[in-house]
């Protein structure tokens, strides 16, 4: 058997920065088992699997050791393939999912995501977070997935080295650091160990969180984001109650086939 596959950096506009995400083109599903050990191969943060469905298309991503219910970059990245390459004429694609229906439009050079929005509650910083991370956020909450710190400056969160197997001790799937940027609205890294991703590159999924957030601290519904990982990532943000819509671009590295 083959099957299409695209690597696609998302949320830059150049290769070797952003995060990349494999993309397969399937025909029908395959059993998780083969779509596990397909992502587990790419070694990418996140594979995603894409079916045609009629007008529409069913999403899923893989770690490299779990399936998740919510993948920003990979959405972008498929998004991008099939506006890019498989339905050009089209301006919007919308996928169904294990988070319920994501579309993304495109947006002048950027392609636009509509997400659901995951607000985070505050709650008392647990001790063993302090641990993991080095250093004790001003904030801490927890989203319906995710635990995120809050810390006073962006030298913070960029100079953080958590301990990966203290951070799977944190009873979240992912951990959200985060704080007001110098050239952008505010900055971020996300730790998902649990998950198979030590660091993720730039995490769209993470921005259901920190949008609502940031959007209510500094009191604007439009935020400029900039993951500050090693290979950053920008992300063009906006504010829609219950939704929150994501943008950037993406970048196409690598095309050709899996043989299975």
């Amino acid at each position: 058997m083959k099957i299409f596959y695209y690597q696609v950096d998302a949320f830059t506009g150049s290769v070797f920065s952003g995060n990349p995400a494999g993309v397969c083109l399937l025909d029908d599903w395959l059993e998780d088992e083969i779509l596990q050990s397909i992502a587990a191969e790419n070694n990418l943060s996140e594979t995603a699997f894409v079916i045609e469905e009629g007008d529409s298309y069913g999403l899923r991503w893989f770690t490299p050791v779990v399936e998740i219910d919510l993948c920003g970059h990979a959405t972008l990245a498929t998004a991008f393939v099939l506006l890019e390459h498989i339905v050009p004429s089209k301006d919007r694609v919308t996928f169904h999912s294990k988070s319920g229906v994501l579309s993304v439009a495109r947006m002048d050079t950027m392609l636009a995501m509509d997400f659901p929005s995951r607000p985070a509650q505050p709650c008392q910083t647990p001790e063993r977070l302090v641990k993991a991370l080095g250093q004790k956020p001003r904030e801490t909450r927890f989203s319906v997935r995710d635990c995120m710190a809050v810390f006073d400056t962006e030298q913070q969160v960029y100079t953080l080295r958590p301990d990966m197997q203290a951070l799977c001790e944190i009873d979240a799937a992912g951990v959200i650091v985060t704080a007001p940027g110098t050239q952008s609205d505010f900055v971020s890294r996300f730790f998902a160990p649990r998950e198979g991703i030590p660091e993720d590159p730039v995490t769209g999924s993470a921005h259901s969180t920190l949008i609502p957030y940031w959007a209510e601290r500094l009191q604007k519904s439009t935020l400029h984001a900039l993951q500050i990982s090693k290979r950053g990532g920008e992300l063009f943000c906006e504010n829609h109650g219950d939704r929150v819509q994501i943008a950037g671009k993406a970048a196409l590295f690598l095309q050709g086939t899996i043989t299975i």
